[in-house]
């Protein structure tokens, strides 16, 4: 741990080490601001050591049990036997491992001091750290809070034995047999895609709204749902959780119209809160909404003029790589210079289940609320008409959603692998992107991107792979 003593004060002390946090400390000291990092628990934050990697990583393993079990229709003899729980949870924690020690090489390449233990906001300008030497306080001309989030559950419901969150799931030593999942989002649907492909003989999800992945355009839910069926991954959608009992055997979930589901494990996976109780924000005049740091959407500053606020803490998308440009974005206005700020829509958004979505921009729900249903034009691509989807025997689409005479405004995409296709779905939608300026470019064959060009093709008004 580097050292720091009461009577320094740095440019920006910033509060957490994930995603957003580590950002704005790199970026910082790469524009030769002094900068101090807290974090209580290990650098990398959530994303890095319980959350997006290691997920990741199990949705690889079960890309590799499915492509094994699907050997013999491309001619290739294999069989799936199982899994060595151990030997997939060691490929897991070794890349985390092997993250975590570069992360932390760059932090000290850049001369961030570095301090380890809890850390609080005590003053407008200070954070108190609570170290294995003492207390240490850390005086900053700008502050960046940066606490990132936790697995919320619902009330009543307490974490513990079969009933557990999306951390505990990613410790597990073996593979549930029937799992139920509370909650249709991104974890859910995640942790259902890799269980089934795992082995596991009955998943169920229950998610209170309408539809699997309630967030993203109607169409893409709807095409997961179908997918899930076909997988024989079982959805109750529409009707709310009410109790859970478990035994040593098992769990029973119960919904307020009575049914009645049975498993092994319940995760509950309904959704992250802000990690901002008892760090002394509201107490230094910080104005907060439900746990909730409210940031100025321009320029990320609270309300308390040098403290501002990035990542899962601030209202909005709650994504890693959000956080991430959100501390690069912080750090550069704090240097002075004048950074732009990405529109919320135009975030790109991935889940990576079996088969994946991959999202930017608007719905086409959300287009209409904004043009009006006569000024919103959709086009869907059938990834049945892309060669490289054929070889990967992968079904699916591409949508895109265009104001009328106007640029692409959204992309939407199902299907194996898409989530490679969001680079280029983002630069369409954020730089506006005419249907016919994406037209013109080419798109290698045979690859699944010659799947977007063929989409814009369609949308100027010539289809080539495709029907008008």
């Amino acid at each position: 741990m580097a050292d720091s003593t009461t009577d320094t004060t740095f440019d920006i002390v910033i509060l957490g080490g994930g995603s957003g946090g580590y950002a704005a400390a790199l970026r910082g000291a790469q524009l030769g601001l002094s900068v101090a990092l807290v974090e209580k628990d290990k650098l990398g934050g959530t994303c890095l050591h319980r959350g997006c990697v290691p997920t990741k990583a199990l949705l690889h393993v079960a890309e590799v049990a499915d492509e094994t079990r699907n050997a013999g229709t491309v001619g290739i003899k294999a069989q799936f036997d199982g899994v060595d729980v151990e030997k997939m949870n060691s490929f897991k924690s070794g890349i985390i491992g092997r993250l975590y020690k570069g992360l932390q090489g760059l932090v000290k390449s850049r001369k961030v001091t570095y301090v380890e233990g809890f850390g609080r906001l005590v003053g407008k300008d200070t954070i108190e750290v609570e170290t294995a030497e003492g207390k240490k306080q850390l005086k900053g001309k700008h502050i960046v809070l940066a606490s990132g989030s936790f697995s919320k559950t619902l009330p009543g419901l307490e974490l513990g034995g079969r009933i557990i969150d999306s951390e505990a799931a990613l410790s597990l030593d073996y593979v549930p047999r029937n799992p139920i999942i509370l909650g249709g989002g991104v974890i859910g649907v995640e942790f259902a895609s890799v269980w089934k492909s795992l082995g596991a003989e009955s998943v169920t999800i229950v998610e209170g709204l309408p539809h699997l992945a309630p967030n993203e355009d109607e169409a893409l839910s709807k095409a997961l749902e179908r997918a899930f069926k076909k997988r024989g991954i079982k959805f109750s959608l529409g009707t709310f959780f009410e109790k859970a009992e478990q035994s040593d055997s098992g769990v029973k979930v119960t919904l307020v119209d009575g049914t009645v589901f049975e498993g092994d494990v319940l995760l509950v996976a309904v959704g992250r809160g802000p990690n901002t109780q008892g760090l002394g924000y509201e107490e230094q005049g910080i104005a907060m909404d439900r746990g909730f740091v409210l940031a100025n959407k321009e320029t990320l500053e609270t309300n308390v003029p040098g403290i501002y606020a990035v990542g899962d803490i601030v209202p909005g998308l709650q994504l890693a790589h959000r956080g991430f440009q959100q501390g690069i974005f912080v750090a550069e206005r704090i240097a002075g210079l004048n950074p732009v700020m990405l529109e919320e829509s135009n975030i790109p958004r991935v889940t990576y289940c079996e088969p994946e979505l991959g999202s930017v921009g608007l719905t086409e729900k959300q287009a209409k609320e904004r043009y009006g249903d006569d000024r919103v034009e959709t086009y869907e691509y059938n990834l049945g008409g892309n060669g490289k989807s054929q070889i990967l025997e992968t079904t699916g689409f591409i949508k895109l959603v265009r104001e009328k005479d106007g640029p692409v405004v959204g992309i939407h995409m199902v299907g194996k692998r898409m989530s490679e296709q969001i680079g280029e779905a983002q630069l369409i939608v954020s730089w506006e992107a005419y249907p016919e300026d994406v037209a013109t470019l080419i798109h290698a064959h045979p690859t699944q991107n010659e799947a977007m060009g063929e989409a814009h093709l369609a949308l100027a008004g010539k289809p080539l792979h495709a029907h008008a």
